[in-house]
């Protein structure tokens, strides 16, 4: 019995793709490439910002770049949104970079615009997680805006640019106020 089993564990251990051949196959280099970024775009942390902030706004009618938005983001990469249900329970939804562009795109070309309220920054080597405070109109001249919220991102410095890894966001409610110290960071 026992000779049958070690024989099963070797199989499976043969069978199973190795650790390396996993990271590979769902490294940002076994994917297709984004196309190139604008240098100013991804020179440094405030410049990606800007960059992702820009791009999503725009006048009603107004396309957006999605080249350039394509550009900034890791091969992979992942935009997560997350909230409330109308029933109470939390959720997410969870796109790669197309995805949020077909999902939200349209939305967004009928008059959008974010800014950038504050931040708060946490960096390690080549790694930097930012909470970004952000509020969002529907035109510039709107008194107020439509929606507040945290965008979290992780950034990633390969030696040469910046690229965004994950945009993780949710809106602020009543219940959940941005807290004071993500609005008077400023970027």
């Amino acid at each position: 019995m026992r000779r049958i089993l070690l024989l099963a564990t070797a199989a499976l251990l043969i069978a199973a793709p190795s650790d390396t051949a996993r990271a590979q196959a769902t490294s940002p280099a076994a994917q297709t490439p984004p196309p190139s970024a604008r240098p100013a775009d991804v020179e440094s942390i405030d410049a990606i910002m800007a960059a992702v902030y820009d791009v999503i706004s725009g006048p009603a009618g107004q396309k957006r770049d999605w080249d350039r938005f394509r550009a900034l983001f890791v091969p992979g990469a992942r935009l997560i949104y997350t909230g409330k249900r109308p029933n109470g329970e939390g959720g997410m939804l969870v796109w790669n970079v197309d995805e949020y562009i077909t999902r939200n795109g349209p939305g967004l070309e009928r008059g959008f615009f974010e800014r950038e309220l504050g931040r708060k920054v946490e960096r390690y080597g080549n790694i930097v997680h930012l909470m970004s405070a952000y509020d969002s109109k529907r035109t510039l001249e709107d008194a107020a805006p439509f929606a507040r919220g945290i965008n979290s991102f992780q950034l990633w410095y390969d030696g040469k640019r910046w690229w965004v890894v994950t945009i993780y966001w949710e809106a602020e409610t009543p219940a959940n106020p941005i807290p004071a110290e993500y609005l008077t960071a400023k970027p």
